[in-house]
């Protein structure tokens, strides 16, 4: 047997028995079929087929109709076990613990801000610092005219009371990532324990939401407005918890109470009647069109609750205009959930099952190769001097076929095994991210350019080295799909050694 052969059954090998672990591990909601729960196969398969032609940048779908699981599709390389990092709909989260906090008597959405700080407050708080209360950091309505810097070295709680509050807090919608931290913090004081750790026995364990991971600041405070990594069916169960109104499993763990105000329009935030950003704001939740509500985060990580069809859709992704996988929702599966069960029609539910099998991100097109006298193969290109430290690049061709890069950024080779019409995966350490997971492909669209695309699946981001040859020179344009914050990629540029 070859060693790549061997390596890709142990690799396959590997992934199974991972997927067996968290298996085991996970509680899952039960299955149906759509037309059993009074939606028709066909009309999630257009959905599915629109958003894979229209937005191109979706990762998982999943759909609940009375409780139970109706459509579920990763696109390649995303799957099922693994995380997917949330974004802002780990406000979500950070909400649900403030509310079994308040439900325990350890605070009260009335209290005051500076009442769990007294030792980091400044020597002369001002009057608006004085009377922010909880409520006010949950319903985005702190008092600031800016958020402070987002980073997780710069977010701490003695930054935040800083902050100049020019506005009397309750009065000024600002939607404010650190104000989510503050509530985590505070969580933390009262409980001794990170929002993670406390929302562990409360919620995670009992719904099934197997590992969760949850970043932290320097004070070993969890992030609270973003860094919550969990499944596509943890976000599923999250929304159905909250469709139950903090039920489950015949127990009320979370007040209906505090669900239905958190869910509920705390504030007005705008007043356009077609964006799902203007319908209004909770306890950490937004409002959206037809009385639904909402977790969401960058990029389109979705916790969609729509109470009026006993429904519930989760989804991640890439995407830039996370308005349209909404509009998605609204225009093609929303008119097509029906009161009762529909007739059973076995033709659509395996084309729909099929399609939802056979999802992936587009590859590279273009050929498996270089031709073969253009020259790259196997030459070492030295980079100059850049702000990312890339010293050297080599291409050479794997043993299966596709092309291996090896990047040396910072005296430390990194190889990148891609594949040719195919997603191949591994771990590297790569621009912002620290040893994670990668899936890689790549191609030769032009005898003097090849394409590589790194997707990294615990992540919305896919990243585009686009390299041109020219003689001895090489040329490369690094490219994101999305990006937090404005930014210019600069190209490197090498020459053959």
């Amino acid at each position: 047997m070859k060693r790549t052969a061997i390596a890709g059954w142990l690799v396959a090998l590997t992934l199974a028995g991972s997927l067996q672990a968290y298996a085991d591990k996970a509680v899952s909601l039960p299955r149906s079929t759509p037309e059993a729960e009074g939606i028709s196969s066909s009309a999630i398969l257009g959905f599915v087929e629109e958003a894979d032609q229209s937005l191109q940048s979706m990762h998982s779908f999943m759909m609940v109709r009375h409780g139970h699981v109706v459509a579920e599709g990763w696109w390649t390389p995303y799957d099922a076990s693994t995380r997917h990092e949330l974004y802002s709909l780990s406000k979500s989260f950070t909400s649900t613990a403030v509310g079994f906090a308040v439900s325990e008597g350890k605070l009260s959405v009335d209290d005051e801000v500076l009442k769990f700080f007294p030792g980091e407050a400044p020597a002369q708080p001002s009057a608006n610092l004085k009377s922010m209360r909880v409520a006010d950091l949950l319903r985005m309505q702190a008092g600031h005219e800016r958020e402070i810097p987002i980073s997780a070295d710069g977010m701490t709680t003695s930054a935040f009371l800083a902050h100049p509050v020019p506005f009397k807090p309750g009065t000024r919608f600002l939607y404010n990532t650190p104000a989510t931290f503050m509530a985590s913090a505070i969580v933390q004081k009262v409980s001794g324990q990170t929002v993670r750790e406390y929302l562990q026995p409360r919620l995670f364990e009992p719904l099934g939401i197997v590992d969760p991971t949850w970043d932290k600041n320097s004070q070993g405070i969890s992030l609270g407005g973003y860094g919550l990594s969990v499944r596509t069916e943890d976000i599923a169960k999250f929304g159905q918890f909250y469709l139950q109104k903090g039920r489950w499993q015949g127990k009320q763990l979370l007040p209906a109470s505090w669900v239905e105000a958190a869910t509920a329009r705390q504030t007005s935030n705008g007043s356009n009647p077609r964006s799902d950003w203007d319908q209004g704001y909770g306890y950490q939740f937004w409002r959206c069109q037809h009385n639904a509500f909402r977790g969401d985060g960058a990029f389109g990580q979705y916790c969609l609750v729509m109470p009026d069809q006993d429904a519930v859709i989760a989804i991640t992704s890439g995407l830039k205009d996370m308005q349209a996988v909404l509009n998605l929702v609204w225009d093609r599966l929303l008119p097509a959930m029906k009161p009762n069960r529909l007739p059973k029609d076995q033709a659509a539910e395996q084309h729909l099952r099929q399609a939802l099998q056979g999802l992936t991100l587009p590859t590279v097109k273009g050929a498996a190769s270089a031709p073969a006298n253009a020259g790259v193969i196997g030459k070492r290109y030295a980079i100059a001097s850049n702000e990312q430290g890339l010293e050297a690049l080599t291409i050479t061709r794997s043993d299966a076929g596709g092309t291996t890069l090896t990047l040396r950024f910072q005296g430390q080779d990194r190889v990148i095994q891609c594949g040719s019409g195919s997603w191949v995966k591994g771990r590297v350490k790569f621009g912002i991210f620290p040893d994670r997971h990668v899936a890689s492909s790549a191609a030769w669209p032009a005898r003097d350019t090849l394409v590589a695309k790194l997707c990294f699946p615990e992540t919305p981001y896919t990243f585009t080295l686009k390299m041109t040859f020219a003689g001895n020179d090489v040329e490369i344009l690094p490219e994101t799909n999305v990006a937090i914050f404005p930014m210019h990629l600069a190209k490197w540029t090498g020459r053959g050694e």
